[in-house]
């Protein structure tokens, strides 16, 4: 009987290996920080950038949208790098890169500058965004990767709630001075990450990639909930490789593979989260500090209601939490579109009901998004691919996600004028709609099951683990398309 079949009593779980895998996951969860800083600070430093630069509304979309762009040739680029230097560096020189583009925001002094800090940044960020799941989940015992792997999400929220805070905090200061201020200060997490990343130990799988096998061994019993569910991951890990079991060794030779790649969903969460200040301005909230003060309530929500998630990833299943998590920001969208409505048609008039509607459907669609379809889209897309394509495949999930979120961000404004902004938000719960339709005719459940065995739940194993032959690139497209399925 396998190990992880065995009943606790029979084989206890070693409580210093989970704490160390959750402090791997941690510091590696910790770079989403970058990005999640960059979108909640940029919500309210927009203010006053266009009253300091001067700019029109297509500029400023542009400036906030952009960097989802930029980050595409990180997060590229991650696959390779993490390959080659190994997860743990890649993760380094995320903070190293980010770093340098806020010192750049942070003393530009034109448009064109804070457009090159901006694209300096977004390199870091889509490194960071690619390494931290693919790292996580690479260190993680299947008994407690949904809830591991589920931390980038969590620091990206915390992240926003910082940026919301640093708004607040710093509203006060000079015109010319204050947006600097709130940009530039989200060097200091990059500075602090860098070094803590380096105590941390490489990813087993890609040790085994380079065929060092005794030090993934040594990693694995560190983070496995047993020894024999470490021989029986060093195993797999192996098999997966492309590694005959009985070559053992501390250096080996491990055989070429090749493959992979995905597609985009959208539902609006960055135009809710980046715009919140604007939203909540349509909504009839008066006042820079009132707004920014209202924009912080939905950083706080956010970051709860994520906190949720991971507790009940492992416990209720990725499908389940997924479906009601799109269920719920279907009608939040459709309650928001309709509260934004009624006030944008009563110019004139302040109407109570529908400016706490607008406001509660702000707060419940940010909720709903925490609980599911913000953490499983890492979670998920960290699992499903085979070893010899993960750190490529989730590149190309970055990627897309990117794209799509710099879609979201760069129309906005112009969306809501050509269509009004309640018509925006109805146009995303239409969005919603079909991406809860594909999930819940297309979306398996991978709760417990071990990364090498995700090959057996998409077709593209046979119950040996051996790939069969004919339909291979059939079953391996199905295989991305699950993935894609997830990209907010």
């Amino acid at each position: 009987m396998a190990s992880d079949e065995l009943p606790a009593a029979v084989v206890p779980k070693k409580k210093g290996n989970v704490k160390f895998a959750f402090a791997c996951a941690i510091l590696a969860s910790m770079t989403s920080i970058l990005l999640g800083y960059d979108i909640g600070v940029m919500s309210g430093a927009s203010l006053y950038i266009k009253d300091d630069l001067k700019i029109s509304d297509s500029k400023l979309e542009v400036l906030m949208g952009i960097l989802n762009v930029y980050s595409l040739v990180g997060s590229f680029a991650a696959g390779r790098t993490s390959d080659w230097i190994g997860r743990r560096f890649t993760i380094v020189l995320a903070a190293v890169i980010f770093f340098a583009g806020a010192f750049l925001m942070g003393f530009a002094v034109n448009y064109g500058m804070l457009m090159f800090g901006r694209f300096v940044a977004g390199v870091g960020v889509g490194y960071a965004l690619m390494i931290a799941p693919v790292y996580t989940a690479e260190v993680s015992p299947a008994s407690a990767r949904g809830f591991l792997t589920s931390f980038p999400e969590v620091f990206i929220n915390f992240g926003i709630l910082l940026g919301y805070v640093s708004n607040y905090a710093f509203s006060r200061l000079p015109l010319h001075l204050g947006w600097r201020v709130m940009l530039g200060i989200g060097a200091a997490p990059s500075v602090v990450l860098a070094f803590m990343v380096l105590g941390m130990p490489e990813s087993p799988r890609w040790l085994v990639m380079k065929g060092r096998l005794a030090d993934a061994k040594i990693v694995l019993e560190k983070t496995s909930d047993t020894a024999e569910e470490a021989a029986e991951r060093l195993a797999e890990i192996k098999a997966a490789a492309g590694i005959p079991a009985d070559v053992d060794g501390d250096v080996v030779e491990v055989p070429k593979r090749e493959g992979a790649t995905r597609s985009p969903q959208a539902s609006g969460i960055d135009a809710v989260v980046l715009y919140s200040p604007r939203v909540f301005k349509a909504a009839g909230i008066v006042g820079d500090n009132r707004v920014l003060g209202t924009t912080c309530a939905v950083g706080v929500t956010k970051t709860l209601f994520i906190l949720v998630a991971t507790f009940l990833l492992d416990r209720v299943g990725r499908r389940p939490l997924l479906l009601t998590s799109v269920a719920g920001m279907i009608l939040s969208l459709v309650c928001l579109g309709m509260g934004l409505t009624v006030v944008g048609h009563s110019p004139d008039v302040k109407v109570p009901w529908a400016i706490g509607v607008a406001i509660a459907s702000t707060m419940s669609y940010v909720a709903f998004f925490s609980i599911g379809l913000g953490p499983i889209t890492w979670v998920y897309s960290s699992e499903i691919f085979p070893l010899h394509v993960r750190a490529l495949g989730c590149a190309l999930g970055v990627a897309t996600n990117r794209v799509t979120s710099g879609v979201v961000s760069m129309t906005f404004i112009s969306l809501s004028k050509a269509i009004t902004i309640g018509g925006g938000f109805f146009l995303y719960g239409g969005m919603a709609m079909l991406a809860f339709i594909f999930f819940f005719f297309y979306l398996p459940e991978t709760r417990g099951r071990t990364l090498e065995g995700m090959g057996k739940l998409f077709g593209a194993t046979d119950e040996d683990g051996v790939k069969p032959e004919g339909d291979a690139a059939t079953k391996e497209k199905r295989q991305l398309e699950m993935s894609a399925a997830t990209t907010k």
